[in-house]
């Protein structure tokens, strides 16, 4: 599996490339695709504002592009390349201080979100748009950081809590 993401007008504070990355890559494991390519750029609202008007005629920034490459004329041709997840991490992060998340939780759920466009998810009616809440949650979930490893803290007990008296 090949997951590439590109940086543009970054670095972003607290969005790094590398833990973007990983969590792709566990998305892509949770839907069996280790043989898939995917990229993804985090960019400003400039270069998604112009892609957004150049491809959806839309005069305006968005949040989230995906380009699939296994739609069109000549998707026969696109082999295990999913297309291309374009992520504004400026609208991003002022959708993350709206929800109160961090900025890399925002991200995650809109790559998620960009993901299953890619393999033909849509959220064009209210049924369909429930369904792909719940997978992009569950993708969210996959890519989640690993629990810390190591020993867990001591918990007192109420034995250790309790003094005894001293002998004489």
């Amino acid at each position: 599996m090949t997951v590439r993401v590109v940086v543009e007008c970054g670095p972003w504070k607290g969005v790094a490339r590398k833990e973007v990355e990983r969590r792709a890559t566990a998305m892509l494991d949770l839907l069996q695709l280790q043989e898939s390519e995917l990229s993804i750029v985090l960019t400003d609202d400039e270069h998604i504002h112009e892609l957004n008007k150049v491809y959806r005629g839309k005069d305006k920034p968005t949040d989230v592009l995906a380009f699939a490459m296994r739609e069109g004329e000549f998707s026969n041709l696109a082999g295990e390349l999913l297309g291309d997840v374009i992520v504004s991490i400026e609208t991003a992060r002022r959708q993350a201080d709206a929800r109160h998340v961090e900025a890399l939780t925002e991200v995650t759920m809109l790559v998620a979100h960009g993901l299953l466009h890619l393999l033909g998810w849509d959220h064009d009616t209210p049924a369909r748009d429930r369904a792909m809440r719940k997978e992009t949650d569950r993708l969210c979930a996959a890519a989640a950081p690993p629990a810390p490893v190591g020993p867990r803290p001591a918990r007192p007990t109420l034995r250790s809590q309790r003094r005894e008296p001293k002998a004489p």
